[in-house]
């Protein structure tokens, strides 16, 4: 469905993933007048387009779901971690219980978007031939929406096939017995190694750092013991809402690591290693992200762990090294089932390009300092221009004319994440300097979606028609985060978190580290009046 520009709304959600799901489910319960635009051919967010063989969550059911029970009531998932084509059923599902369809358009890419101070309306248009006029403008298109390309010389002349695991192609990608190469080690990069790795000819792995991975401990789901859950998905969900860590089952001791004997601090390591998931990242020791040395002991745990499942001792080095190469835990762990165990398979070769760096790409292959690699097919796992991507991508225009791009291209500077000085009645969702990365996805677009939902009632019930945020709400809450990075180990590392992963964006923490606090923030912000926003009426 289309809609010309002379049809207005109340609002207009962008993204078809959790945030923008729930946030047009919300809303309407609201009676706001709302309408969900999609740019892919489905909903699910990443999980439309993820198609990469091994894609599949890393936070384990049923934390990894809505909390609403008409969802949940007749929803029985087969694994622990989800893979894709099980979270787009899901998502199908979410849509025909909520029967959202009639309010959402697919295939429709935003590609700008501006607003009009006379009349208080965003003027939005699409490359589907469509465009909207809304009361509010509300981005929820993630932290992973925008696949990054390196800048990797000769790629274009690449005779084989490659492809960025994001962009995979619907039909698949014929892997079975091709020189294949990855470049990249990271969340996607691990999941498609352990697919590739037992069925191509050869498989070669360019690593930049090692992936601190950890166990995910997979398994099959009864569906007789699910039914059996449901009776306590209730108080459940309520955990997992207001948990520090935003599961239900995962919560860190109230004790550091130096604090405890060394038979004792064994002992938790292993507890939360035989669990699995992300106990072993979030759910040990108080200090681990702000001690050094209490770091290193989780460090040395991984690193003894890890290198028992590897046959060569220098490939140990490599993957699991004997100094930690960054603090454990300051980027995203990625979960594994066997992904050490590929190397120690007679057709994978690691390269580390630490050492050897990649000159070009031939015609027939990658060609680094010391080696040439002939290869058919290449894999480019090299992430996202995280957090800040999806929205810069879009011709959005500030009341001076200027673009997104154009303001965050010295820095990001939000009003508690989700708001920007200068973009009147603008809000996004599980983007720059929120909890987003360190809070679970559905957890956080249930809190951010009830909290907009409150503000455009908050607006409607007092009769105002436009807000903006104070021009010093951005450098003030930019220099929180800068506060937070300093005072913890995630500002020692180059990560997504601190926009490090793409050349020229600068240096900052984009992820606020504690879902609880920045919940608080989001609750003393509305009960104090709405801090920091100003409200007006035409």
């Amino acid at each position: 469905m289309t809609r010309d520009a002379g049809t207005e709304l109340d609002v207009l959600v962008v993204g078809a993933g959790f945030s923008g799901l729930y946030l047009l489910h919300r809303l309407r319960i609201e009676g706001f007048a709302v309408r969900l635009v999609e740019a892919s051919g489905g909903v699910g967010g990443v999980w439309q387009n993820n198609r990469y063989p091994g894609a599949r969550v890393d936070s384990h059911v049923p934390n990894y779901e809505y909390s609403l029970e008409e969802v949940w009531r007749d929803w029985t998932w087969t694994e622990r971690f989800p893979g894709r084509d099980e979270l787009v059923a899901y998502f199908d599902h979410v849509v025909d219980v909520l029967d959202l369809a009639r309010d959402i358009d697919l295939e429709t890419r935003v590609s700008s978007a501006r607003f009009d101070e006379s009349d208080h309306r965003w003027t939005v248009t699409t490359d589907a031939a469509a465009s909207y006029i809304c009361r509010y403008f509300v981005l929820c298109t993630g932290f992973g929406s925008k696949p990054y390309v390196p800048d990797l010389p000769g790629l274009g002349d690449f005779e084989g096939t490659y492809h960025h695991t994001a962009l995979w192609p619907e039909d698949g990608v014929l892997t079975a017995g091709r020189r294949v190469g990855v470049i990249g080690t990271g969340a996607s990069g691990v999941q498609v190694i352990q697919e590739l790795a037992p069925e191509a000819a050869h498989l070669t792995v360019f690593q930049r750092s090692p992936v601190m991975a950890i166990p995910m401990r997979q398994q099959r789901l009864d569906p007789a013991e699910q039914r059996l859950a449901k009776s306590g998905y209730p108080a459940t969900f309520r955990r997992r809402n207001a948990s520090p860590s935003s599961f239900h089952d995962i919560q860190r001791l109230e004790l550091g690591a130096l604090e405890v004997s060394d038979a004792e601090r064994v002992a938790v390591y292993e507890e939360a290693w035989r669990k699995g998931g992300f106990h072993f990242w979030a759910g040990t020791f108080n200090d681990i992200l702000l001690d050094e040395r209490a770091n290193r002991t989780a460090y040395d745990f991984w690193r003894d762990h890890i290198r028992q499942r590897i046959d060569d001792p220098a490939v140990a080095e490599l993957l699991a090294p004997t100094d930690p190469p960054y603090p454990f835990g300051t980027k995203r762990p990625s979960l594994e089932q066997n992904y050490y165990e590929c190397f120690n398979l007679p057709n994978v070769d690691l390269v580390d390009v630490r050492r050897t760096p990649i000159e070009t790409i031939t015609p027939t292959g990658v060609r680094t300092v010391a080696h040439d690699f002939e290869l058919d097919l290449l894999v480019l796992a090299t992430g996202f221009d995280a957090n800040t991507g999806g929205l810069t991508a879009i011709d959005l225009r500030d009341r001076d004319g200027r673009t997104l791009a154009e303001r965050w291209s010295a820095g990001v500077d939000t009003h508690i994440g989700m708001a920007v000085h200068g973009f009147p009645n603008m809000l996004f969702l599980y983007g720059p300097q929120s909890a987003t990365a360190f809070c679970n996805g559905p957890v956080c677009a249930e809190i951010q979606g009830d909290w907009v939902a409150d503000l455009l009632r908050h607006l409607r019930s007092s009769g105002h028609t436009v807000f903006d945020v104070l021009p010093e709400t951005g450098p003030e809450w930019s220099a929180q985060l800068a506060l937070i990075a300093d005072a913890t180990l995630l500002g020692r590392t180059d990560s997504w978190y601190m926009a490090a992963n793409v050349p020229g964006k600068r240096r900052q923490l984009l992820n606020y580290p504690s879902p609880s606090m920045y919940v608080d923030r989001l609750r003393h912000c509305a009960a104090d009046g709405y801090d920091g926003f100003v409200f007006g009426s035409a």
